[in-house]
């Protein structure tokens, strides 16, 4: 069965590169030259993979993201032409699984789309498993506890308000006590895909955490290993 692609971009020749490119090798594409148009398309057809630019009329690419909510499932990959690493932020928070930087290069763009297959289809066929091994996880250090089956985190019974991967963040840093997680490890666990680029993403994660617990609580809980990475030690 061939592989559907919907490209979200306003910006008309980039459009038609990109759905040639696409057709080349083989994926069946459809466009969306707007925010809105894209939001209906998706809501009301089944895609493998959305390419979803920011910058969009209508609509931008990151409300269509909160429109489309937490249980859409479609992979989808940012194209932006921000690079402030905030932008890239919001995006993976609203639900992306990726996102590329405008000017890129097609060989990029399509190892890109692969890999965000790859893993899909990964997680499709071992979601079953995952839900059991996970359903009685709660992980706790000094105060603070973290239960996966009810995505709570509280420090001394107080809840703390956490996105899904400051979440996914925390979790990983606490199923991995007194081990160095590089940066690279902990985008590959959080954000779902092997990337290789800006791991300062990371540090922001880290950041928002320490504000969170750290600071509220007036705790050392992430410790930085400068030129590894970072550690949550048991003592």
């Amino acid at each position: 069965m061939s592989t559907s692609i919907l490209v979200v971009e306003d910006e008309e020749k980039l459009a038609r590169f990109v759905e040639l490119e696409l057709v080349h090798e083989g994926y069946i594409v459809s466009k969306a030259g707007d925010g809105r148009l894209a939001l209906e398309m998706a809501t009301n057809n089944s895609y493998d993979l959305i390419l979803l630019d920011i910058m969009l009329p209508g609509l931008n690419g990151l409300e269509v993201l909160r429109r489309l909510g937490p249980d859409f499932k479609t992979p989808v990959i940012l194209l932006t032409a921000r690079d402030a690493v905030m932008d890239k932020v919001a995006g993976l928070d609203a639900g992306a699984v990726d996102y590329i930087t405008k000017p890129f290069a097609i060989e990029e763009l399509l190892a890109r789309i692969r890999v965000a297959l790859k893993l899909h289809n990964k997680m499709i066929d071992s979601s079953d498993t995952n839900k059991v091994d996970k359903e009685e996880g709660i992980y706790t250090w000094k105060g603070l506890k973290l239960d996966i089956k009810k995505h709570l985190v509280t420090y001394s019974g107080q809840e703390i308000t956490l996105t899904n991967r400051e979440f996914l963040m925390l979790e990983t840093l606490l199923s991995n006590l007194d081990i160095v997680l590089s940066r690279e490890t902990l985008l590959e666990k959080v954000c779902g895909y092997d990337y290789v680029g800006e791991t300062n993403v990371v540090d922001v994660y880290i950041r928002f955490l320490r504000t969170k617990i750290d600071e509220t609580f007036d705790v050392k809980m992430i410790q930085t290993i400068r030129g590894v990475g970072y550690v949550i030690k048991s003592e």
